[in-house]
């Protein structure tokens, strides 16, 4: 007989592992989730960085002076119904009028 022995925890035991695995999965979603909704300053980056950033991630929030921020997108599929995508600039660290797009509402649909 051999010195090692095994426990079995039984059907409880298995719930508590699948509920504590079930936890950890959840906190790890929640924080890269957080992470993504951070704003980034588009002042601190290249204006390479802040568009390669956008065409990464689809659409990002960049906050563009010390009150002021927006969500800029890659392409149209970021927008929502009704909205239309425009050019637009941010200032960075090299470029003061850094080309970038963003959704916003087609006011065509909105005439009376």
């Amino acid at each position: 007989m051999s010195g090692l022995h095994t426990f079995s925890f039984g059907r409880a035991g298995k719930l508590l592992s699948l509920a504590m695995a079930g936890a950890f999965v959840s906190l790890a979603a929640i924080q890269t989730a957080d992470a993504q909704t951070r704003r980034v300053d588009s002042r601190s980056l290249t204006c390479s960085q802040v568009q390669s950033m956008i065409n990464q991630r689809g659409a990002v929030l960049l906050s563009t002076g010390k009150y002021t921020f927006d969500r800029y997108v890659s392409n149209r599929n970021q927008c929502q119904h009704g909205e239309v995508l425009y050019r637009d600039t941010v200032p960075t660290k090299d470029n003061g009028r850094c080309r970038v797009q963003r959704c916003a509402d087609d006011f065509r649909f909105y005439r009376d």
